[in-house]
């Protein structure tokens, strides 16, 4: 089998390994969107910011929901690693790469998923955007979401079968209070400088740009570029040492 062709196939059986995980579905699309509905249905009429309460929290679970679709394939990885499979890697012509790109796909196919799933949750409660307004919204969370896919290789490499999954699910609400997706921790000052320099600030920025009518500024891209290249790193390092453990 050709590298081209192993890369296929490996990543059809990640994309419907997804899919039959109800334990999967249930974490990252079905809890986001309860809460999403039980909060913001009974604020239809308060603002945040100038906006409805709705629309403001829809940004917030989009990040957060998105965020924990992408960052949930590392627990997959952990219980590869404790299986051996990872070792296994090493006599099959899938590159690195490759490996890497199947783990992101099925990530953001469930994050495509959570994400329409709450813009229509959002519809049903009277959220309005223009169409540039969702495109800008939709295209900066997919680009924000590159770092976080990476993040879950990378613990699902580090921690084992049993520590993982505390680790992602205490990971991402860490992650999302800090960025941001249920409010604001600060708005000025040190505090807000130094969440600036965390991904998951950037990637509810990308959620509020529909708010603002705007992209990121460029320091927004930059800091997502950094931690994108050092988390890119990391992972390949990471696998390597496994795929090379006898």
């Amino acid at each position: 089998m050709s590298g081209t062709s192993a890369a296929l196939s490996y990543t059809r059986y990640e994309l419907l390994r997804t899919v039959r995980n109800k334990r999967f579905f249930i974490f990252s699309l079905v809890f986001p969107l309860l809460l999403y509905f039980s909060i913001a249905a009974s604020h239809r009429t308060v603002k945040v910011e100038g906006v409805t309460f709705p629309l403001y929290y829809m940004t917030g679970m989009v990040s957060w929901g998105t965020m924990a679709a992408l960052m949930a394939g590392g627990a997959r990885i952990a219980l590869e690693r404790s299986a051996g499979w990872t070792r296994q890697m090493r006599i099959t012509p899938l590159s690195t790469w490759a490996y890497f790109g199947a783990k992101i796909a099925s990530g953001y196919m469930m994050a495509s998923v959570s994400i329409v799933l709450l813009y229509l949750a959002g519809i049903f409660l009277g959220v309005h955007l223009s169409a540039q307004g969702w495109l800008i919204m939709t295209g900066l969370i997919l680009v924000g979401l590159i770092p976080f896919a990476l993040l879950g290789i990378v613990l699902g490499h580090l921690l084992s079968a049993d520590s993982i999954g505390p680790a992602l699910g205490g990971g991402t609400s860490v992650l999302a209070l800090l960025g941001g997706s249920f409010g604001p921790l600060a708005t000025s000052g040190t505090l807000q400088k130094v969440l600036e320099y965390v991904p998951s600030y950037w990637l509810v920025q990308a959620g509020r740009s529909a708010l603002a009518g705007h992209a990121w500024p460029l320091r927004g891209w930059i800091i997502m570029a950094v931690w994108t290249a050092a988390l890119a790193r990391l992972a390949v390092r990471v696998y390597q040492r496994d795929t090379a453990r006898s």
